[in-house]
């Protein structure tokens, strides 16, 4: 067997090599060959980690012993030896993965110091409080990130002994202080592990890379990657690299760097250091740094070769850079550099600059900015000073981005009549239902217990661009008291608490908001993105409020209409309730008499709105029983004011009863039962088509979509009651108006015929929020509940509500359009599940041939830019 290379020196890698070596590893076997002042190391492998996992979480031996090999020649680099008694050579351990992650994985510096190296250090740099700093430093930070051993402690003894001394900085330590600190720091680690601390460097070494490995599987890192879709099975690589020390005094330091301001984006280096300090200083933020400006006055030679290499790597790598460096007695090195992690405003502002001074080409431009964070210029956000003393009183799924603030209501009532006191309201709800919805529409923001992110409350708090958290489990709400308790508080009706739609995060008491800005880039920005893409961009929309929304941020039409969300209102629920409850043809159709004004207003308003941009009418979908009440109490009340018995709604209530709703008496099977539904909504778009059109000159072509078919007959039966209908009207009116009559694929035995569904649908919108929960076979309202053990044990890595399952709900989605297009050439193709607001599964679409995605009005902009993103990379055009 080949011996495979499983570690590489900085000088024997490239730029090319990021899958292998790492995102850090491969930049600084870049900056080592265009000549940046690195301090040398090498990287074990992305695949040496993956070994790991799969060698049951050990280091293979041919592993360690290139380790070991490499370590050799860094010694000859450096002039240095490992544990050496003359001239000890000291490295960092750092963990470096192919996408970056800050702050998700563990560093350990100054290794390779022991009771006998420490002390030559001492007396080699004449500075024994640097030898013992770097020491104590060193044993705290292997005790945490290696043998579990919580950083707390540590610092608790070292507060004790500041105490003692009467003094407040770390600095005010002086060398038998902390000579004193490591013996104290070693008894607690011996009586914490009932070993003593290691005292070999090699063993130091090992164990530090297994644990850097180790990290790539921690909670933080798991649940990061799943919100960045960042997969499992990429791994980690280490980076060993020798020492450089900013703690050597007044004429060493360290910083944090960027090219540019990540803040705003304004082109102006900003940059922080401190002097006789250690990286891990500035970026836990206990002493503060100063602003670089200041280090000209100190050393302005130092000064200029700084500003020279910055520009040098923003010119490198064509973006805004994020570097560390050290001054080691005055002189400078550089540590690392990557692409910076930037506000969406800077990101906007950063990218148009570039191409507007010629670094940058606008497709390369439109890979520079995240899709998912143009999200939070759309929403208000917290303001960052009151954030600082919030605390975290619970956490749920971050579900609809956004920050709001606001008093506790239990009930949609309430919630509606605080808010036309003019109060600020949250709404907490074990979880909601299409009947809150007045309540939803009059809250800031919407807090509940259970559901997931494709929950009830998620999806329409999406679509109204409210903030919510869902899933919070560690609530406990009693509706009747109009409590919620968490961690042993109680909190009641009318207290503030303040929830964060991005984090999930839920605080205590007020937080002040502020609104987003739409900086003039972001104009910019969008326009290349609209210039690039060629996949349409639609929205789901319901009122014309929403579809105003929608065209504002750039949508080219409507994907989904759910007419159901039009019959929640108070005047018109009655009406749908008297259909529901009729005992015959004639009765119903009295009912639907009275909804039918109704609905054709709500189309020509949205009509309206659209100009001439197409929309997609979805009929009646969800089961019957979620209008009718539930609650004796309840039923009491509507059968006094539909005039009939108690007892005989309550016999109807019962009789809709549904085992499983979701796959009960729905979608087009209730057209199938009562074609006069179908009847009435195909009139409502019609006329309503017709009016604008005369009025007011738009083109209109309504899209009509039959949900939840299976079965081509079902679809021919449903067709034929709209075409009759329609085509009725059209002729005596006298008027030219074409339409369109398509249907949902959202059962998987719509995917597999396709072709037979073809010969009568015009379109296909593909509902990939019901194909994925058929798929699957679970429930999207309660797979949350077991779907977190599945990422903990590394089953699946995402919600395959939040992002498309390309491996099997995908398959069926090609499949559909591949038999789709085989009998219908021309066939319309779309999507317009929750899946078309998230950038991979845009990406998706793109890829397969679809001609738009559909999303909530808040998520048009995220769409634009994903889908200009996926034809950079797969040019349809």
């Amino acid at each position: 067997m080949e011996n495979k290379k499983y570690v590489y020196l900085f000088s024997e890698g490239d730029a090319s090599m990021k899958n292998l070596l790492g995102g850090k590893g491969a930049n600084l076997a870049d900056m080592t060959s265009i000549g940046i002042p690195v301090p040398q190391g090498f990287t074990v492998t992305t695949e040496a980690c993956n070994k790991y996992y799969d060698d049951n979480r050990t280091i293979a031996p041919e592993i360690v012993e290139q380790i070991h090999a490499k370590m050799a020649e860094l010694e000859n680099i450096s002039g240095k030896k490992f544990g050496s008694l003359e001239n000890p050579l000291l490295v960092s351990v750092r963990s470096g993965a192919r996408a970056s992650m800050p702050g998700m994985m563990d560093t350990i510096l100054n290794l390779g110091l022991n009771d006998n190296t420490v002390e030559v250090m001492a007396n080699k740099t004449g500075n024994p409080r640097f030898a013992y700093d770097s020491y104590r430093r060193f044993i705290q930070m292997f005790a945490d990130v290696v043998m579990e051993v919580e950083k707390k402690h540590f610092e608790e003894i070292m507060d004790e002994m500041k105490e003692a001394k009467g003094v407040k900085l770390d600095t005010e330590l002086d060398a038998n202080d902390l000579k004193e600190l490591v013996k104290k720091f070693k008894a607690f680690y011996k009586n914490a592990k009932g070993e003593e601390f290691p005292s070999d460097p090699k063993e130091q070494l090992i164990a530090s890379i297994t644990a850097v490995f180790r990290s790539w599987n921690n909670p933080r890192a798991i649940v990061y990657r799943r919100m960045n879709d960042i997969p499992g099975s990429w791994g980690t690589a280490v980076n060993v690299q020798e020492m450089v020390f900013g703690n050597k005094g007044e004429t060493s330091g360290t910083g944090v760097a960027f090219s540019r301001n990540p803040s705003t984006g304004e082109k102006k280096i900003f940059a922080e250091y401190l002097m006789n300090a250690q990286g891990e200083d500035v970026v836990a933020g206990i002493r503060t740094p100063q602003p670089i400006e200041q280090l000209e006055k100190e050393n302005a030679e130092v000064y200029k070769q700084f500003m020279d290499i910055v520009n040098t790597l923003e010119n490198h790598y064509r973006d805004m850079q994020d570097m560390e460096f050290t001054i080691e007695e005055g002189k400078l090195y550089f540590l690392q550099t990557r692409n910076g992690k930037r506000t969406a405003q800077a990101a906007l502002k950063i990218a148009v600059d570039l191409v507007e001074e010629g670094m940058l080409t606008k497709e390369e431009a439109i890979l520079k900015v995240e899709p998912k964070q143009l999200d939070t210029l759309l929403h208000p956000n917290f303001d960052a000073t009151d954030m600082k003393n919030a605390a975290v009183i619970a956490k749920g799924l971050p579900a609809s981005p956004g920050a709001a603030c606001g008093k506790v209501y239990f009930t949609a009532e309430e919630s509606k009549v605080a808010h036309e006191k003019g109060e600020k309201v949250v709404l907490v709800r074990l979880e909601t239902s299409p009947e809150d919805i007045e309540g939803m529409i009059a809250s800031e923001g919407i807090l509940t217990v259970r559901g997931g992110m494709t929950s009830h409350a998620a999806v329409v708090a999406r679509g109204m661009g409210t903030c919510c958290v869902a899933g919070c489990g560690d609530i406990k709400v009693n509706e009747e008291a109009k409590t919620f308790e968490v961690g042993g508080v109680v909190y009641h009706e009318g207290d503030y608490i303040s929830i964060d739609g991005s984090t999930g995060n839920v605080y205590a008491g007020q937080i002040k908001t502020v609104e987003p800005e739409i900086s003039g880039y972001f104009g910019t920005f969008m326009a290349w993105a609209d210039e690039i893409r060629s996949l349409k961009v639609r929205t789901n929309a319901d009122t014309p409020r929403d579809t105003a929304q929608a065209v504002k941020y750039g949508a080219e039409g409507i994907g989904l209409c759910r007419t159901e969300h039009m019959f929640f209102e108070a005047d018109r629920i009655m009406a749908i309730r008297q259909m529901i409850v009729a005992k015959d043809e004639t009765s119903r159709r009295t009912a639907l008499e009275k909804l039918l004004p109704m609905q054709r207003q709500d189309f020509i308003g949205i009509y309206e709105e659209l100009v001439d941009r197409p929309a997609t009418i979805r009929f009646l979908d969800p089961p019957l029983h979620e209008f009718l009440p539930h609650v004796d109490e309840e039923i009491k009340e509507l059968a006094v004011e539909l005039g009939i018995t108690f007892e005989e709604l309550k016999a109807t209530v019962d009789s809709l009863h549904e085992f499983n709703p979701m796959m009960g008496h729905r979608g087009c099977r209730l057209a199938v039962s009562y074609p006069e539904i179908a009847e009435m909504q195909t009139r409502a778009v019609i006329e309503a088509a017709i009016d604008v059109k005369t009025r007011k000159g738009y083109d209109i072509v309504p899209e009509i979509m039959i949900p939840l078919v299976g079965e081509v007959k079902e679809l021919k039966y449903v067709k034929d009651i709209v075409t009759r209908t329609a085509d009725a009207i059209i002729a005596e009116r006298g008027i030219e108006l074409k339409y369109m009559v398509g249907t949902m694929i959202e059962i998987p035995r719509a995917a597999l015929t396709a072709d037979e569904i073809a010969k009568e649908a015009e379109f296909f919108s593909f509902g990939t929020n019901d194909l994925t929960q058929m798929t699957f076979g679970f429930s999207r309202d309660d797979a949350g509940n077991f779907l977190k053990h599945y990422y903990d044990k590394g089953i699946y890595e995402s919600d395959p509500f939040q992002r498309l399952d390309q491996t099997g709900v995908g398959k069926l989605v090609e499949m559909s359009v591949k038999l789709g297009k085989q009998t219908r050439e021309d066939i319309k193709l779309g999507i317009c599940g929750e899946h078309g607001g998230d950038p991979s599964s845009v990406e998706f679409c793109h890829n397969i041939g679809l001609n738009y995605v559909s999303c909530s009005p808040f998520r048009v902009p995220v769409a634009r830019l994903a889908a200009a993103q996926a034809e950079v990379k797969n040019p349809r055009k």
